[in-house]
């Protein structure tokens, strides 16, 4: 800390003048005395002298009285801050602010910004320039007389815009185009002059999909500045117009650079030859390649290459140009072992003879090379693979020993004083190699295998994952050509992606193609697009995938086997262990250990912490042998305990949101139980991640028709309902539960049908699509009263006020959610009462009657709030808002949405995050704050647009325009508008001639929503 500041003393000027002591805010003292206090912090610890301290307190003519007042302010201010803090110096002060200065943080992070922006780390710079920005607490030195508080509050505002300016460029930079649209929309109306920022707004906008606005912004910055300053705008900003107006594909965000490759030399020995299409790998090389060089230099390893292009054969920095002179400099080198793990065919062996070849040079006394044969039935022993290295290092078969021991310590003191490589191919397991390693410095060793060597003492480990599709690409393009390539690049993508980016399947499915001069890559991806037969037409010679996988699994026990064949039958990304467990019937913990077996062979990788999954083409091999080895009985058992697991769980976690809801008392049994949870945010953790696997059994149980457990099906849908309106996975879900009503009407199961009908149509609601959400909405009511289903029967009245309401006709729309609100009465669900009593307040305010849509909305909130209501109190409290708005009540309506808000944010509820934005914006712009309002508008628009459908959308857009106009940029708003009036045409929505009107009055037009 600097001498003379006490510990724990913090200061601000980037907002009101304060200070604080180990967090306890000090009294700041009248305005003058922090205007003192605002001078001496300014001055980092320079003195000041009393005509300057006068000056900058009280300006160019003090009172009489102003020299004593100083005095009398230094003597509180020391008093206050301690007598260390404010020194005496030649009649004047001095006072050093300490690392706890706003200021000065500020500062040291835009530094920071710089440094890392020079070194094009973008999103390191955005965030210390966000931590930065964050220090402002409005306006600066706020409150403070004098010319010098005015001079210096300028600055500080100014440097806050460039600040901002620079952060919003680096949004651009990383991608966050459509969320920096909202903030430059405000920040430019509050400088309005400012062409940088209406540059970075235009881009934005034209990035986001948004030309029209892009353009609208031109030309109302044009028109600004002409009335204004009577200028044109300038040279950046016109060329920025044009470029927008030629739809120039550069303004789109450039790819990473890429850098070029560093050429490699080969000098083999015993290595196998270097495949001459060796592709990609370069962060995997330069890993192995750093820990060979420290065999070669006895020292950490030079700094690493910036990665090669994929498919270059890019030689690590760490070995480039070592000449050496056989058995010279060993003195002082370590002993490097490196071991190289993944699953058959993801090309460890190509990549170890590799890096090998590029080591020839720092390991001139050799390198020695062995496949271990460890997939095979009887792999390689020991004594047999030495006699054959001690042959390689010149030791006589008279001098070579019988014992495995002796063996190992002749060749370890042959090797004494030399610099060799050993390359150890397709090892079984640590026992296997631990014998064949050197034991000297300067020398070391290179190990593939299956097996994840975690008990090899010392050994670097690698996991080796498949290729990245550009490295994949390239791999395909190498060996078919170019030509064949650019002409269906998209077919060769499907082919690489069917091949799970596996370079064993992929040099397969290309070498045939290259053979097939009359197939298409087209015609390739068609054959390989049936996932049945997708294995078999993998083979090219002697290589096939299937084989390939055949002889890992082969190695394994009975238990291994049994699992690695039913953990491949659910659908989705990955499996959790407490679901692995479910679909194996075993205890968790037995799970595990059986589990992570299986990603030590590398038959199944683990994902994540308790996490597991399959590589996609091994998925459809342990299907296969599914297939082969498993009843049907057997298989369907497995399914059917994950989705009572899941149904089970999220029934857990539903109950949890929505405390005294009777939905989860007419669901179905399950035979087995699920999770429990220590607190919804742990809830939501769940449901939100299992999300695919959730979906994923869904649709299996539809897939299995008649047979299929449906009714658990339905009921895993509307247990979700919490994660489908937060508007993520809507087409997943929606794809699903068209599954489940078709299995359910072909199979005649009336009340799973009416379920999933019901939870379609609330799919349907939040994408915007009313009118075929009404229709399953009506359909799932009839099945609910034929199955006499209390969910369904008030569900389906409730969705069907819903979308009468949209469609403007109130009175039938009131009359459903009477309906509703008696069946969820009768079935004593007070829950469900709550829903429909905050649905019947929109009718009710359309129809005049605003006294009692406020009293409903408060007997919702009341209702919410008694039962401890997740984000369901939110709903009621958005519902309260609008009802609030429309009786002018505007504070309280700002209150109560915004309470909504954060409810919604911390339930993870998108689609109500943006929707509750939509409805502040309205509140703001009914009091005439444009710009609070242009600011929430903007970002609802992203947020309905990720979420919430083309209706809804065009909504806030509608709401926008109006915001743009009150802050003067018209033609924007008429591009909002037009926007607009596209979408509702198109839906036949009643607002289509209330956008027209707008658009048709001109930028002049009644600002009233």
């Amino acid at each position: 800390m600097t001498s003379g500041t006490e510990p724990g003393l913090r200061f601000a000027v980037l907002g009101p003048v304060r200070a604080w002591r180990d967090d306890q805010p000090i009294p700041p003292g009248s305005p003058q005395q922090r205007a003192l206090l605002a001078a001496l912090l300014l001055r980092r610890g320079r003195p000041a002298t009393p005509s300057e301290l006068l000056s900058a307190v009280w300006g160019d003519d003090p009172p009489a009285t102003a020299l004593a007042a100083l005095r009398s302010y230094a003597f509180r201010l020391r008093k206050a801050l301690g007598a260390d803090s404010l020194t005496t110096v030649d009649g004047g002060y001095a006072l050093h602010p300490g690392p706890g200065f706003d200021l000065a943080l500020a500062e040291q992070y835009t530094a920071e910004a710089e440094q890392a922006r020079g070194a094009a780390d973008l999103n390191k710079a955005r965030a210390n320039l966000v931590r930065a920005l964050a220090l402002w607490d409005g306006e600066p030195l706020a409150g403070l007389p004098g010319p010098y508080a005015e001079t210096q509050r300028t600055w500080l505002a100014e440097w806050r815009v460039q600040l901002a300016e620079t952060r919003l460029d680096l949004d651009l930079q990383v991608g966050c185009h459509a969320e920096a649209v909202s903030e430059l929309t405000a920040l430019s109306a509050e400088h309005p002059l400012r062409e940088r920022l209406r540059a970075l707004l235009m881009l934005a906008l034209y990035r986001s999909g948004r030309q029209a606005e892009a353009l609208g912004v031109y030309a109302d910055t044009r028109r600004l500045l002409g009335e204004e300053l009577g200028v044109d705008p300038g040279a950046e900003l016109r060329d920025l117009h044009q470029r927008i107006l030629e739809v120039d594909p550069d303004l789109l965000i450039p790819p990473a650079p890429q850098t070029e490759s560093v050429s490699e030399p080969v000098h083999p020995a015993q290595l196998p030859a270097t495949v001459p299409d060796f592709t990609g790998r370069d962060a995997f090389a330069t890993e192995l390649s750093e820990q060979l060089a420290l065999a070669a230099d006895g020292g950490p390893a030079p700094a690493p290459a910036r990665p090669a292009i994929a498919g270059t054969q890019g030689t690590q920095r760490g070995l480039v140009g070592r000449q050496r002179t056989p058995g010279a400099g060993v003195s002082g080198g370590i002993m490097s072992v490196s071991a190289v793990a993944g699953i058959g065919g993801v090309g460890k062996t190509t990549l170890a003879v590799h890096v090998a070849h590029a080591a020839c040079d720092a390991f001139p006394d050799g390198q020695l090379y062995v496949d271990l044969q460890g997939t095979d039935a009887r792999p390689a022993e020991p004594e047999t693979v030495l006699a054959s290295f001690l042959r390689a290092l010149g030791v006589a078969d008279s001098a070579i020993p019988d014992s495995l021991a002796d063996r190992s310590a002749l060749y370890r003191s042959t090797l004494a004083g030399r610099r060799v490589l050993a390359l150890l191919d397709n090892a079984y397991d640590a026992a296997q190699v631990r014998h064949l390693l050197p034991g000297t410095p300067g020398c070391a060793a290179l190990i593939t295998s299956r097996v994840r060597m975690v008990d090899l003492a010392g050994a670097h480990l690698v996991d080796l994952d498949v290729m990245s599709p550009e490295e994949a690409l390239q791999l395909f393009t190498r060996i078919v050509g170019e030509e064949r390539v650019t002409s269906e690049r998209q077919a060769a993508l499907d082919v690489v992606a069917a091949c799970g980016f596996l370079p064993l399947a992929i040099r397969i499915a290309a070498s045939r193609l290259a053979t097939r001069r009359t197939w298409t890559v087209s015609f390739l991806a068609g054959k390989l697009a049936d996932e049945r037969r997708r294995l078999d037409e993998l083979k090219a010679g002697d290589l096939a995938v299937k084989a390939t996988f055949e002889l890992g699994y082969g190695h394994l026990d009975p238990a291994q086997a049994r699992a690695f064949r039913l953990l491949a039958l659910p659908d989705g990304p990955d499996i959790s262990l407490y679901a692995a467990a479910a679909v194996l019937d075993m205890d968790p913990y037995d799970a595990e250990e059986l589990l992570e077996g299986l990603v030590d062979i590398s038959l199944i990788e683990s994902a994540a912490p308790a996490r597991y999954r399959f590589h996609d083409l091994l998925r459809l091999f342990a299907r296969d042998c599914a297939e082969r080895h498993e009843t049907s009985e057997s298989r369907c058992a497995a399914l059917s305990r994950l989705l009572n697991f899941y149904l089970a769980s999220a029934s857990a976690v539903y109950e949890l949101g929505n405390p005294g809801d009777r939905m989860l008392d007419h669901l179905a049994p399950v035979s087995r139980s699920g999770l429990s949870f220590a607190s919804s945010d742990k809830a939501l953790e769940w449901l939100f991640s299992e999300a695919p696997g959730l979906l994923g059994a869904v649709q299996q149980a539809a897939s299995g028709g008649c047979d299929g457990p449906l009714h658990h099906a339905a009921d895993l849908l509307l247990v979700m309902q919490d994660l489908m309106e937060s508007g993520i996975y809507t087409r997943q879900s929606e794809r699903v539960t068209r599954a489940v009503v078709t299995a359910a009407t072909d199979c005649g199961h009336v009340l799973a049908e009416g379920r999933a009908r019901t939870f379609l149509a609330m799919l349907l609601n939040i994408s915007g699509r009313f009118a075929e959400a009404e229709a399953e909405a009506q359909r799932a009511l009839s099945l609910g009263q034929a199955a006499q289903d209390p969910l369904t029967c008030a569900y389906a009245p409730n969705l069907r006020g819903i979308f009468a309401h949209k469609g403007h006709r109130f009175r039938e729309s009131a009359q459903f959610h009477s309906e509703a609100l008696e069946a969820f009465r009768a079935d004593g669900n007070k829950h469900g009462e709550a829903a429909a009593l905050s649905n019947l307040s929109r009718p009710q305010l359309e129809l005049g009657d605003t006294a009692a849509a406020v009293l409903t909305t408060e007997q919702v909130v009341a209702i919410y709030r008694d039962l401890g209501a997740g984000f369901r109190l939110g709903n009621g409290l958005y519902a309260m808002g609008i009802a609030l708005t429309a009786t002018d009540r505007l504070d309280e309506a700002q209150s109560c949405l915004t309470e909504a808000l954060g409810i919604f944010r911390e339930a993870r509820q998108r689609f109500w995050e943006g929707m509750t934005l939509y409805r502040l914006a309205k509140v703001h712009l009914a009091a005439g704050r444009w710009r609070e309002s242009a600011s929430l508008a903007e970002q609802a628009v992203v947020i309905i647009s990720e979420t919430g459908g083309e209706w809804r959308k065009a909504n806030a857009l509608t709401v926008l325009g109006h915001a743009l106009t009150g802050i003067g940029q018209s033609l924007r708003a008429r591009a909002c508008w037009q926007d607009a009036l596209s979408v509702f045409t198109a839906l036949g929505s009643p607002e289509t001639d209330e956008v027209r009107r707008f658009i048709g009055d001109g930028p002049s037009s009644a600002i009233a929503v």
